[in-house]
């Protein structure tokens, strides 16, 4: 299949969006019947937190407190879309934009999306996948700019499926390969959309991110794939079946962080396993968290000096050395929880900005920002208006 890469402006997308927006953004105007919006006042330095619960989105500012309240139906996820301001809110069009500024509230601009999938962040570029079609659309997310939408280049995949892309600073397009049934593995496409390299030999391909030295990192149901240089390589797991489906990386380590599990008959959601992929030595080493212990994709993190971070379902952020797998440190933070019974249900999620790290607690419905540099809970929003269940950081 010929891969077509086209760019459109601003115009033009707007355009679409106005088509397909019915009824999922909340203006001023709408805020009595919608959403509502809280009189506090409050600064734009520092953090902005958004959060989904059940019919809406929270955005709070950095001493946790709520500063909008926008209505929006169905389960939802949120993404950075990378500027350090706006959020991209999946709704049925697409991605929807959320400007988290002085006034926050979703705009009216869209990323159109056949089924908005993963949204990836790396370097100056934010790349968008569509699942239900296996388009591909990239922007500069500097770019962005309240009601209008950044030029944008669309690249095609083979077939339609659950997929991630990451935009490396060359211009380089790393794309799942994949159908409705399997997912495979991953191919490399240059600035002109040509294939440049391939590898399908990462079953279930999913989780994805860059490590120090710009080394693409996917994960696989039996290691992890790593792309460098214009080549793709293969790490094997350390058990036959060993999948991570999700990565934590950062710029300056070398070692991407995931989940692990080495039991393809096990069941629910909670896992104690961490993975610690290392693309520069090549090893792939696996820790266990505390006995009885067990976390969620939505709680691995990395900290401010690239260490994992992990929510356990103790209700303790444990820490742990990515180079040696050690225990560092364990802070308490909320009350012991449950694996959910489906993985869009509200369990405790975790996110890391800086030094902070926001915890979110939906069994008390409050989020808790504790300091990673001191071990100690340093705020605790009030009761929030509903269960808090997915979280963004902008």
């Amino acid at each position: 299949m010929t891969t077509l890469r086209t760019t459109l402006a601003p115009a033009a997308l707007l355009g679409a969006a106005a088509l397909v927006l019915t009824g999922c953004s909340t203006t001023p105007a709408d805020a009595e019947a919608e959403g509502s919006r809280t009189a506090t006042a409050a600064s734009t330095d520092g953090d902005r937190i958004v959060l989904t619960y059940d019919g809406g989105l929270l955005t709070l500012d950095q001493d946790l407190r709520v500063v909008a309240d926008d209505a929006i139906d169905g389960f939802t996820r949120v993404n950075p879309a990378g500027d350090g301001r706006h959020v991209l809110v999946t709704v049925p069009e697409g991605f929807q934009v959320l400007d988290t500024a002085a006034d926050p509230a979703l705009t009216d601009a869209v990323f159109p999306a056949d089924t908005g999938g993963h949204a990836v962040v790396h370097g100056e570029k934010t790349a968008l996948f569509a699942d239900g079609s296996g388009d591909v659309t990239v922007f500069d997310h500097d770019d962005l700019d309240g009601d209008t939408l950044p030029d944008v280049e669309t690249t095609e995949s083979e077939a339609a499926h659950h997929g991630v892309a990451i935009v490396l600073e060359d211009g380089t397009l790393l794309s799942t390969i994949g159908t409705e049934e399997s997912h495979s593995g991953v191919r490399a496409l240059d600035e002109d959309g040509q294939e440049i390299a391939r590898s399908e030999e990462c079953p279930s391909v999913h989780g994805e991110g860059a490590v120090k030295g710009e080394v693409a990192v996917f994960g696989c149901t039996d290691g992890a794939l790593l792309y460098q240089d214009g080549a793709f390589t293969k790490i094997d797991a350390p058990t036959e079946y060993g999948r991570t489906g999700n990565l934590f990386t950062t710029e300056d380590s070398s070692v991407a962080v995931g989940d692990y599990n080495d039991d393809p008959d096990s069941e629910g959601y909670l896992l104690d396993q961490v993975a610690l992929i290392d693309a520069a030595s090549g090893e792939y080493r696996v820790t266990d968290m505390p006995e009885g212990v067990g976390f969620t994709f939505r709680d691995i993190a990395r900290g401010p000096a690239d260490e994992a971070v992990i929510l356990g379902s103790d209700g303790a952020l444990h820490t742990f050395d990515v180079a040696t797998g050690e225990p560092i440190d364990t802070v308490d933070v909320i009350d012991a929880w449950e694996g959910p019974a489906e993985w869009q249900d509200a369990h405790p999620a975790l996110k890391v900005a800086g030094d902070i790290a926001y915890v979110t607690d939906p069994a008390e419905r409050r989020i808790h920002a504790v300091d990673l540099t001191t071990g100690k809970v340093v705020a605790s929003s009030d009761e929030l208006p509903g269960v808090p269940n997915e979280i963004a950081v902008a």
